[in-house]
């Protein structure tokens, strides 16, 4: 199983950001999938998930309604498409498969390890 995270960069406050996480080993069938993000001297945060066989996407009380997860079975990606980024969204993000076809927020029920993921900075 391998996921590697991408699309992160510099974006003012206000703007948008899509991340795209590239899945191999695997078929998006099989796990869901999570987001999640870190920051300097944070712990590791879950930010979103999406079911495997339902689409059914989750997402961390804090960000709902600004972070939505989509995935495109056919080219085996899932993607986290941020808005009104604010500079607390400033983190390295990840994405990683779960241990089962269903969502979870904890950070123990994802393999390990993460990849390198992908550095989002909201600044002006």
């Amino acid at each position: 199983v391998q996921l590697q995270a991408s699309g992160g960069g510099l974006v003012q406050p206000g703007g948008t950001l899509r991340l795209s996480c590239a899945a191999a080993g695997f078929t998006l069938d099989d796990y869901a999938i999570g987001w999640f993000r870190q920051a300097p001297g944070k712990e590791r945060e879950w930010v979103s998930c999406i079911n495997s066989w339902n689409d059914m996407d989750h997402y961390s009380e804090a960000l709902k309604g600004r972070f939505t997860v989509s995935k495109d079975n056919a080219k085996n990606m899932v993607y986290l498409q941020m808005s009104d980024l604010k500079p607390e969204d400033s983190a390295r993000y990840y994405c990683a498969a779960a241990g089962g076809r269903l969502c979870n927020s904890k950070l123990d029920a994802y393999q390990q390890p993460f990849g390198q993921g992908t550095l989002v900075t909201v600044s002006s």
